[in-house]
């Protein structure tokens, strides 16, 4: 049956791409308002798409004015088990077409730095491809499916996933799976899949702090008055050691899958600045993927630029707390707000305001429907196993999947690769390792129905 699951797949690719690319040029900026319609023009297409496939498939929505998102069903062998395959049609903003070698909404074939062809265009990977592999999986198989499949494609992920809570209590009954495969992730590399198996928590919270009533002179009371911005500047360096390691108690820690990521890789991928050293101590992977992390993503002060000679009266920051799996956001923001208001210097006023939170997600990657996954992968990618992966971004969904669905296996996987630049100008998927994305679903679909 896998030669006729890799002969089928060579047929269905070229139209596979060209749905692709006709999603990719409706934009579905969902943080938009503008473009809503657009939005909802995806949602109808994706829609469609999935219908002239034999399912039944309709949009809905949160409640009137939501952004729109798609359930499709399509029965199997009677007694098969459910699997639930989840993506997104909305993208993010294009941001500055200045920095896109090509137009961001018209997908564009070029080879890239290493001589493998992309298909750049926004969404091109993140996440219309997911949607494509999904169809690809469906067009494979076409009336003989080995099991039961549920589409649930969201409209609002790039946004915060706000109503999808209430989508999945809404239509817990037609979203009920044995499995949830979400192809929102990527691959350790290009010819090495892998599964995601843990995400770091999001906290995000603005600090201020206040030192006077008003600005006053510099000249006048520097040195006696402590001013706004060299207060919060202590206070941000307290968070860390010389080595750069967090000193923010009670935050968890944890180990992370034995993965090697060569020094070259990592100052490539990274785009560190020549001569900068790395922060922190433990393995790479443990720094990226299993212990918490803070950046500080904005400042508000006054401009160098015609800065006059006064005391700021008050400065705020963006703290972006990366929340290791394991670990709460409830416990993060206690212990972030517990060292703050034990670190604020010279009496200052502090005030802080959590801004979202999102949970870190640690999946037990055991169990039939892992072991079907991982023979699939290492039968797509020719013998390669996939790795265990952690990611140190956030995908707050997941834990709430995990959570609707407590007796479901969930699979995290993707379409994308280091390279992809997902968010970023010059997003772009990698059309070889496509082809063994949709392979390995294909496959994924068989493996489970022979359970």
């Amino acid at each position: 049956m896998t030669v006729d699951i890799r002969a089928r797949l060579a047929e269905v690719l070229p139209g596979i791409r060209s749905d692709l690319e006709d999603l990719i040029r409706i934009q579905s900026v969902s943080a938009d308002p503008a473009r809503a319609g657009e939005v909802e023009r995806s949602a109808e297409k994706t829609r469609d798409l999935f219908v002239a496939e034999g399912f039944e498939a309709d949009i809905v929505r949160a409640y009137d004015g939501a952004p729109p998102a798609v359930i499709a069903r399509k029965a199997g062998p009677e007694g098969a088990p459910t699997v639930l395959l989840y993506a997104h049609h909305d993208v993010q903003p294009e941001n500055d077409h200045a920095d896109w070698d090509s137009p961001p909404w018209e997908p564009t074939a070029r080879e890239d730095a290493h001589g493998e062809t992309r298909l750049y265009a926004r969404g091109a990977a993140d996440d219309k491809a997911g949607i494509a592999a999904h169809l690809g999986a469906v067009r494979i198989f076409g009336d003989d499916l080995p099991v039961n499949l549920v589409m649930f494609i969201e409209g609002e992920e790039e946004v915060g996933s706000d109503t999808l809570v209430d989508l999945l209590n809404a239509h817990k009954d037609r979203l009920e799976a044995d499995v949830i495969v979400i192809a929102d992730s990527g691959n350790w590399d290009i010819g090495e899949p892998a599964l995601t198996t843990s995400l770091r928590g999001l906290v995000r919270m603005d600090v201020e702090v206040r030192t006077l009533t008003h600005a006053v002179h510099s000249g006048m009371w520097g040195g006696l008055a402590p001013d706004a911005i060299m207060t919060l500047s202590r206070l941000i360096a307290s968070c860390w050691d010389d080595a750069g390691n967090l000193v923010i108690d009670g935050l968890h820690s944890g180990p992370a899958a034995d993965v090697d990521y060569p020094e070259e890789r990592l100052r490539a991928e990274s785009g560190a600045a020549e001569g900068i050293e790395w922060i922190g101590t433990g393995s790479a992977v443990e720094r990226l993927w299993t212990q918490p992390a803070l950046s500080i993503t904005g400042f508000d002060a006054p401009k160098v630029e015609g800065a006059s000679n006064t005391l700021v009266p008050a400065a705020r920051a963006r703290f972006s707390l990366r929340v290791a799996p394991g670990d709460t956001t409830a416990n993060a923001v206690e212990c972030l707000q517990r060292h703050l208001e034990a670190n604020v210097a010279w009496g200052a006023t502090l005030s802080t305001t959590v801004v979202d939170t999102g949970e870190a997600t640690q999946i037990d990657a055991s169990g039939p429907a892992y072991d079907a996954a991982r023979a699939a992968f290492s039968e797509a990618w020719d013998g390669t196993a996939p790795i265990d992966m952690g990611v140190g971004g956030s995908i707050p969904f997941i834990a709430e999947f995990l959570e609707a669905f407590p007796r479901a296996s969930v699979l995290v996987t993707g379409v994308e690769d280091p390279d992809t630049r997902a968010h970023g100008a010059n997003e772009g998927l990698h059309l070889a390792e496509f082809e063994k994305v949709v392979l390995a679903e294909a496959l994924l679909l068989r493996n489970l129905g022979d359970l």
